[in-house]
């Protein structure tokens, strides 16, 4: 197989070039500085051995194998654990034991001795030769240049001055896309989900997770002075005390939404390394853990507020404050998980709810607003739970007649940013199924007699697919 080096002086653009080529292609990508989670126990990684790290004998001999975490820092906390240089090898090995079993991948790595001593060089040359008897390799590099242009059999040069041309192994110069075209070859890397992907989930967002800890421990706080504060209340001030219970449940778990971007950021990043099975099912498997926090959160609001007043013991009366706190939480979700938004964004847009709810749903101030806009009040489920109350219903205005019926309105309505959001979703793919046809059509374009030369030069005859 082929191993093709991106040379070019600082600024030049060879983290674009390699950007670019991964999102022609399905490739195996390595950052030049790579998040893993950094709570990540190594030995708890799927299918990985790390004995075969050239310094774990270090963690062995002083009996820690088995706590060290990956290290680093994620949502403004740090964890100790492995150097940036020990985490580069990580992945080579982790990308080396992943790819043993199949062929025919392109591997994309950025600075592959950045960060890294001396003395691990040889390591990661001889994981170098190893791939590329099964595997296309495409990297960047400013260290150690010359040991990588020995070895490669192409070398790309990328110009600061001109970035719509690359010099192809020094001999002449080709259009910069098309030469990412031509690179775009291979097979997509196979990866059977197993139980090991699910108690590696577990060991790493449940058991050693320390935000999860950090939510239990403000929760039992938060109750505990609210329980204390309102003990011994009279059931007339009830609605008062249920709104208070609510604000307090919405920032107990407020502190794990607002981190679900960084553990998005993270995770995609690691599965371009190969690191567990699937993006999707991470995904998922987050949601229903945040989804079993909201729940467990609600349930604690439930019990506190039957400690200090009486009236509330039904059912209907946690199912109320589920939903509406699942209306307030679940855009977080929705956000944080499912989109590419950055942090200010995402606590932005999912905030809107809330606020949306102190402005319209008139339960703050029944019978208020100017006409029209108080016709907002029937899509928030606030105006629903006050609908429900007793002392405060009869001072709603267009409350359902029926108690059942408000329920039904109020679990309907705390649902809508989820309906909202999948029609959003829909659209966008969409749209983005449209872009996509344009870029293929745009590809098929460039697949001229010099692309095809170009590809041949690359990879040789037999390297060469007929689609691209």
């Amino acid at each position: 197989m082929v191993l093709t080096v991106v040379t070019g002086s600082s600024g030049s653009g060879k983290t674009f070039f390699l950007n670019d080529a991964t999102k022609s292609h399905k490739c195996t990508y390595i950052r030049q500085y790579h998040n893993i989670r950094p709570y990540v126990l190594v030995k708890r990684i799927p299918n990985f051995d790390p004995t075969r790290l050239p310094f774990w004998d270090i963690y062995v001999n002083e009996g820690t194998s088995g706590k060290i975490q990956v290290g680093g820092t994620m949502a403004g906390q740090e964890t100790s654990g492995f150097s940036g240089g020990q985490r580069k090898l990580l992945l080579f090995e982790l990308i080396c034991q992943r790819a043993k079993g199949q062929s025919d991948l392109l591997l994309v790595l950025d600075e592959p001795f950045a960060g890294v001593t001396d003395d691990f060089v040889p390591f990661i040359v001889e994981r170098l030769n190893r791939l590329r008897e099964n595997h296309n390799i495409l990297l960047v590099t400013n260290d150690h240049v010359e040991t990588l242009k020995k070895m490669a059999d192409n070398t790309i040069t990328v110009s600061a001055i001109d970035r719509t041309k690359v010099q192809v192994n020094e001999n002449h110069s080709v259009d910069r896309e098309k030469a990412i075209l031509a690179l775009s070859v291979g097979g997509t890397y196979q990866y059977e989900a197993s139980k090991e992907d699910l108690k590696f989930f577990f060991a790493t967002e449940v058991a050693a997770n320390k935000g999860l800890f950090s939510v239990a421990a403000f929760c039992i706080f938060s109750f505990g002075l609210f329980t204390a504060s309102y003990w011994d209340s009279l059931e007339s001030f009830g609605s008062v005390i249920i709104i208070a219970a609510n604000i307090i449940a919405f920032f107990c778990v407020n502190p794990w939404l607002l981190a679900l971007v960084d553990w998005r950021n993270y995770m995609e990043e690691e599965a371009e390394a190969l690191l567990h099975s699937s993006k999707n099912m991470n995904k998922a498997l987050m949601t229903m853990l945040t989804l079993g926090l909201i729940v467990v959160v609600s349930f604690a609001e439930y019990g506190v507020v039957n400690l200090v007043v009486d009236g509330f013991q039904a059912f209907k009366w946690w199912l109320a404050m589920f939903m509406d706190s699942a209306s307030l939480t679940f855009p977080f979700i929705f956000f944080g998980i499912y989109t590419e938004l950055p942090f200010h964004a995402v606590e932005i847009f999912a905030a809107f709810p809330f606020l949306f709810m102190i402005f319209f749903s008139t339960t703050f101030s029944p019978g208020a607003g100017v006409k029209g806009v108080k016709a907002l009040r029937y899509i928030f489920p606030r105006f629903y739970f006050w609908c429900l109350l007793p002392g405060v219903q009869d001072q709603m205005e267009g409350c359902p007649a029926d108690e059942r019926l408000t329920l039904l309105w109020l679990c309907m309505t705390a649902l809508g940013s989820l309906f909202l959001f999948l029609a959003w979703l829909g659209v966008k793919n969409l749209f983005r199924s449209r872009a996509e046809k344009k870029v293929e059509k745009g590809k098929k374009a460039m697949m001229d007699q010099e692309f095809h030369d170009l590809q041949i030069e690359f990879y040789g005859k037999n390297g060469v697919k007929n689609e691209v």
